[in-house]
């Protein structure tokens, strides 16, 4: 009923996923939300999100932050750790998805994305084909939008682990 909403993975934090592993297995490119996968809502980057950058450059990635903020707040935290962007990027419209592979010349097979909702991040990279990690949020302060749509999450989340136990 919900499986539409489920991601493919669900891990705690973007600084614990396999990154090497996944490269091993033939992805080139990650697509990244900003607030609470990344950072605290509103916050600048702080050095693990800048190591993280530096490290999957190292590996050989190629990065490209998705936001629905406006320019400013995308601009900023891309310049910190060094990677394109896309503001205002109307998640979870497949457009944004499609213009960032488009901009790291990867496709739905050796793409990733990482974000933090479900109704937005996952919903959109997966109606876009993108193999989906579900993160934790960071930071319990919200704005209230997103507040309210934490509740139906976790009706949706509810049905997504019970559907992993019966596997």
């Amino acid at each position: 009923m919900f499986e539409t909403f489920y991601p493919h993975s669900e891990i705690d934090s973007a600084y614990e996923i396999n990154y090497a592993a996944l490269y091993e297995q033939g992805y080139r490119g990650v697509i990244y939300d900003i607030d609470n996968t990344l950072v605290p809502h509103g916050a600048p980057a702080d050095e693990r999100a800048v190591a993280l950058f530096e490290y999957l450059r190292s590996l050989g990635y190629d990065t490209v932050l998705l936001s629905n903020n406006k320019e400013p707040r995308v601009k900023m935290l891309a310049d910190e750790v060094k990677s394109r962007y896309i503001y205002k990027a109307g998640k979870p419209g497949r457009k944004g998805y499609a213009r960032a592979m488009e901009l790291m010349g990867t496709d739905v097979t050796n793409t990733l994305f990482v974000g933090d909702q479900l109704f937005t991040d996952v919903w959109g990279a997966k109606n876009a084909g993108v193999y989906t990690f579900l993160v934790k949020p960071i930071h319990p302060k919200e704005e209230i939008q997103i507040v309210l749509k934490r509740y139906l999450e976790k009706i949706v989340l509810y049905f997504y682990h019970r559907s992993l136990k019966k596997k």
